[in-house]
């Protein structure tokens, strides 16, 4: 059965059935095979009876002067048939009027992130994060789910949407998806899209790096580590890198033990980001 395409919140009520268990998937639409899997996995969380719900909604106050919310592309007849592939009930793509209403940007209440916020992608991205928390907070209320599924590719915001379900009380439970990668290793993103032939071979690199880190971070320590995956991108010219760093699992200092590689890197006009854990073993 094809998934059923609702624009209000109105006509998502609608659909919702009434007592079932429900899963939400967020998304910013072109989807891809990583975003199938999440909902394969929602399915999987809500059972054959549950109502599984995909958010398709291109969020304008996470994009930053300079970035490409413009160009980001909009497929939204595409993303339904991804959808009802993988097992989705429900497709709501609401307009940015039902999401935001008619406060002004100005006196409009968001949510803050904390200091987690201003790390990493909160540092190369002032406001992306305060912008993310805000819509997916938005998403959670108009989609009253049981369950929400994010990808762990996306780490940050996965840390920072787990804390937000937490300390403010929503009645969701935050699941987390391993990344999906392409076969050479490159993590799935709609971004990807982007690359030309070229810069898609380059991009192999990032994830290269990112192993070479994990490997070494294990019998020497992370600033060993962190150097080792930084030669891998140096000897690559065409890579512009913005960070490589490990961190703790909850994205504080990093101890011996369980511990995340994040890295940022531009190919060309496009920004990529990737994260494996890794064990961090004494320098």
């Amino acid at each position: 059965m094809t998934a059923r395409l609702v624009l209000s919140h109105d006509e998502l009520r609608a659909a919702k059935p009434d007592g079932a268990r429900s899963a939400v998937v967020m998304t910013m639409g072109a989807l891809h095979e990583g975003h199938a899997q999440l909902i394969r996995e929602a399915r999987a969380a809500v059972g054959a009876q549950g109502c599984v719900m995909v958010t398709d909604f291109v969020n304008p106050t996470q994009f930053g002067a300079g970035e490409d919310f413009d160009r980001y592309p909009r497929t939204l007849e595409a993303d339904v048939v991804v959808c009802t592939d993988a097992g989705a009930d429900l497709v709501y793509a609401p307009g940015v009027g039902e999401v935001y209403g008619t406060a002004a940007p100005a006196t409009a209440i968001t949510v803050d992130p904390g200091p987690l916020g201003d790390l990493l992608e909160g540092a190369a991205r002032p406001g992306h994060f305060r912008g993310m928390l805000t819509v997916v907070a938005k998403l959670m209320h108009l989609t009253a789910p049981d369950v929400a599924l994010f990808g762990e590719k996306d780490y940050q915001q996965l840390v920072l949407i787990t804390e937000m379900v937490k300390q403010l009380n929503f009645p969701t439970i935050v699941l987390p998806v391993e990344t999906v990668r392409e076969p050479d290793g490159l993590a799935m993103s709609s971004r990807n899209r982007f690359l030309t032939s070229d810069e898609r071979a380059l991009a192999t690199e990032v994830p290269r790096a990112l192993a070479v880190t994990i490997e070494v971070a294990r019998h020497s320590g992370h600033e060993a580590a962190i150097e080792a995956g930084r030669a891998v991108l140096a000897a690559s010219p065409g890579i512009d890198v913005d960070y490589l760093t490990i961190t703790g699992t909850g994205l504080g200092p990093v101890e011996a033990g369980e511990a995340r590689a994040l890295i940022a890197v531009r190919v060309g006009a496009t920004r990529l980001i990737d994260n494996m854990a890794c064990i961090v073993g004494a320098a």
